[in-house]
Formats: structure tokens, sequence, C-alpha cells
């Protein structure tokens, strides 16, 4: 796999954040290509990572073994243009962009290519991230994809691309939950006495904390709610309020919202 060459189209966030899984995994910088139209980007890629910058998408696809469509969904199909007679036969074309159906990507690129789509999330960015993958292509592309996604975090397969839905309202938009929480948590704390920086500091490592037990634990979420919950305690008398708060009851709600909107994306 650390013989394959690997083109961007997109330097953003999420490609930066494969490319530095791949590049701390061992892939060589000079088997890594990417294409982004602002100099300021390329220049920054270049100089941290080693890989190879150029401004044209259709420089970086000629050579690719595994291309990763690293653009906004909207900028897709334009992203895409004439780039199918350049694209080896071969390769394995990885999209990560929300909505984005493989059926619109054959359209826009090649009806023969070899796509996988993919939902990652941010905390990739720190080789923690959760990342699905759908496709109809063969093995052999959907292990050139683990092994990319596998360079920053977790990777799982599903079967049926419909529920790409589902995945982009958990994992997908998940960490934006979290983060609301935490942000809550530190200005309550705030306002019950605590300086910013140690309401941020508890905040901040109890949200970690949770996730690293739920992780690694083999619990359920549910077990591990019971376990840290004793009746008539400091914790009961929180759930509780959360509770006739509706706060359940809300975030099955943010989930269906974020799938729901994730079907009139697509």
């Amino acid at each position: 796999m650390q013989q394959l060459n690997i083109a961007f189209i997109g330097g953003g966030n999420m490609a930066e954040a494969l490319i530095a899984g791949l590049r701390g995994a061992g892939h060589a910088g000079d088997q890594i290509g990417v294409s982004d139209p602002q100099q300021a980007r390329r220049d920054y890629l270049t100089e941290k990572y080693a890989v190879s910058c150029v401004q044209q998408n259709i420089n970086v696809v000629v050579n690719a073994d595994v291309l990763i469509l690293a653009v906004k969904p909207q900028q897709m199909q334009a992203a895409l243009k004439g780039l199918s007679e350049h694209l080896s036969p071969d390769a394995t074309v990885i999209s990560i962009a929300a909505g984005v159906s493989t059926a619109s990507l054959h359209a826009w690129l090649s009806a023969a290519a070899n796509i996988v789509r993919v939902m990652p999330n941010t905390p990739a960015l720190l080789g923690a991230g959760m990342s699905v993958l759908f496709s109809d292509a063969d093995e052999t592309h959907k292990l050139r994809t683990e092994y990319v996604l596998e360079a920053c975090g977790e990777c799982l397969r599903i079967e049926q691309e419909s529920m790409m839905h589902a995945v982009t309202a958990v994992s997908g938009s998940g960490p934006a939950y979290l983060f609301l929480m935490a942000e809550v948590m530190q200005a309550t704390g705030e306002k019950l006495g605590l300086n910013a920086e140690v309401a941020a500091k508890l905040a901040a490592q109890t949200v970690f904390g949770a996730g690293k037990m739920l992780a690694e634990s083999g619990r359920s979420a549910e077990d591990l709610r019971h376990q840290v919950t004793s009746p008539g305690g400091t914790t009961q008398a929180a759930l509780d309020a959360m509770y006739d708060a509706g706060v359940p009851a809300g975030v099955r709600k943010a989930v269906v919202a974020a799938s729901k909107r994730s079907q009139e994306l697509s």
C-alpha cells in the first residue's frame, strides 16, 4: 500500500488530516500530490508535509492510483469536469463530500470509475476520526480506502448507501453535539463561580475521558451512565433535570434532522 500514488483534489482540513496520517504512517511525500487553487495553501502543505502541490486538478490525476475528492459538495461537479480521460481505469476514487451519491459521482466522472463514498469526521485531524465507507467497487478499492482512512482513525463499512444519511447524522455531525454540550457545561461552570480556564479544562477533559471510557471499556453507553449515577446523588439530580428539560428528545430530534438534511443535500 505504501507504494501507491495518492492524489488529493482539494487541500482543506480533512485532506490535511489524511495527509498527516499517511505521512505519519510512513507514506512517502513524493507519492502524495495535492491540487488546490490557493497558493498559500499549497505552500503550507508543501512545507509542512513535503508533498507535491499544484494548481490544476489534471496534473495530480494523471499518475494517481488513489484519487481523493476533498472538495465541498457544491464544487464537486465542476472539479470533476474533464478528468475522466486522464484517470487510470484501475484508480480508486474516494469521495469525502457529504451528501454526494455514488450515482452522481459516476455521472460526473465516469460510469466505469471505481468509486468509494466515505463519511469521515473532524476528529480525524487528531488521528481519532471515525470514517464509514460504502462502495460497489471490488475489494481492492475498499482495502485501499481503509489504508488511507485508518491512518487517521477508525473505519467501518456499510452495505447500503442509503445508510449514509444515518451515518452522517450520528458520526459525521456528531462532534458538534458534544462540542455544544461542552460549551454549555463550561459556561454554566463559570456562572457557578469557576474561572474560564478552569471551567474550560473541566469540560474538555470530561468529554475526552467519557469518550475514551465509551470507546475502550467494552460497555454500552447505558451501562456507563448507570455506573456513574448513584440514586439520590448529584448525577441523578442532573439527569432528572435533563429529562425534565427534554434533552434526550432534543438529541433524538437533532440526529433525525441531520439525517433528513443529508437526504435533501443528496
